[in-house]
């Protein structure tokens, strides 16, 4: 059983690298979904054809469906959404704002995910390709549950008896709603439905995120705080595909320059992605849209390679807490002392190993703190993170 993450910058193309994929697995005999998280569905405009909230079959062993967000977020928080609304309404804030405040950004993909779990477990599909927002930020509350869990077990029960006991007196003294049972039971069932999804999709021999970009400055600069933010939180990337690079054959005088600016773009590509596959795609001449035309761009992008292999194990790097400092440990094999060297230049660091450089943008828990000490030990470079005196 394989899942595979397409994400990426909004209009990069991963919509059509997901369906492309999907039927390129689907032609090698997989039985493959490819699913919408994004709440802006363009799957059923790829493929050119008509898609709802339950899969749908496409051809032989394919199948597609575009997660209705609205419907999973009424099934999992209409009852705690309703509540807060009241509280806003009680407090002076009514209306739409009030209905706004009550379901947190991301809560939609969030939702959308824990439909990719319950296919996962069903054991339906050999192949489930997942067509996520256009950022890589919410994959971040995938530990949710992780942070749940500590409220759930010791503050929630006091929280609901603590709601019994005072619920008859607040509203003898004012007309302040209080959270029935019902609220906790919809928040429980809630944190129970979140249950299992990081598990899945943390796990490198099931999960893979696949990075789509174009040769584009700000794409890429997206791209790489993507890469570090999937990689702090244990999300394993195995590639990087820069889509809609000009092909060898365009060699007009117009497309000189362009092709200039690419090559560059394309040297910083394989300098920040250095511990994934990278492949390309080219900037084909027509729209890409149609069961035929995605065939081709799997074709392109695959060739005679397994969609569903791990093609790197794309692990940037992994942080450990000792006692206040926080330490970055960089696989270095091989590496000598006197080949190592550490720059850091705003929330940017650099790597150099012999006549290798890498390049690693720091997370926002990171670019905070200063680099204390830097030491190899074992083939593993360890940068010290500390707050300022």
């Amino acid at each position: 059983m394989r899942v595979l993450l397409i994400t990426g910058k909004g209009g990069v193309g991963k919509t059509t690298v997901s369906a492309a994929t999907a039927v390129h697995a689907a032609d090698r005999g997989y039985r493959t979904l490819v699913m919408s998280t994004d709440p802006a569905h363009s799957l059923g405009d790829a493929f050119q054809l008509d898609f709802g909230d339950h899969p749908t079959a496409i051809q032989d062993r394919l199948a597609a469906q575009q997660i209705n967000s609205q419907q999973r977020i009424e099934e999992s928080w209409g009852e705690v959404r309703d509540a807060l609304t009241e509280f806003f309404d009680w407090s002076g804030l009514k209306g739409i704002e009030a209905e706004e405040l009550t379901v947190f950004p991301g809560m939609d993909e969030i939702f959308s995910l824990v439909t990719v779990r319950d296919h996962v477990r069903s054991g339906e599909y050999d192949l489930i390709v997942v067509d996520c927002a256009p950022t890589a930020e919410t994959l971040r509350l995938l530990s949710l549950p992780d942070v749940l869990a500590w409220y759930m077990e010791k503050m929630f029960p006091i929280g609901r008896r603590v709601a019994k006991v005072v619920r008859p007196v607040i509203t003898k003294v004012t007309s302040m709603p209080v959270a029935d049972d019902k609220v906790f039971e919809a928040v429980s069932r809630f944190y129970d439905r979140l249950d299992g999804i990081r598990e899945i999709l943390s796990d490198p021999d099931i999960t893979s995120a696949r990075l789509v970009m174009n040769p584009e400055k700000m794409v890429i600069a997206e791209a790489r705080r993507t890469y570090t933010y999937l990689g702090l939180f244990g999300y394993m990337v195995d590639a990087a595909i820069v889509n809609r690079v000009l092909p060898a054959a365009v060699d007009d005088s117009y497309f000189a320059r362009w092709r200039e600016i690419q090559k560059g773009h394309l040297a910083a590509v394989e300098e920040g992605f250095a511990d994934v596959a990278i492949q390309h795609l080219r900037l084909f001449d027509e729209e890409m849209v149609g069961i035929e035309r995605l065939r081709q761009v799997g074709l392109e992008l695959f060739g005679d390679s397994d969609p569903t292999d791990r093609f790197s194990d794309g692990r940037p790097f992994r942080v450990e807490d000792v006692g206040d400092d926080v330490v970055m440990i960089v696989a270095v094999p091989l590496a000598e002392r006197g080949d190592v060297d550490l720059m850091r230049h705003g929330n940017e660091l650099v790597i150099t190993v012999g006549p290798y450089r890498r390049s690693i943008i720091l997370p926002d828990s990171l670019s905070r703190r200063h680099v204390r000490r830097a030491q190899l030990v074992e083939g593993e470079l360890r940068i010290t993170f500390g707050l300022e005196p």
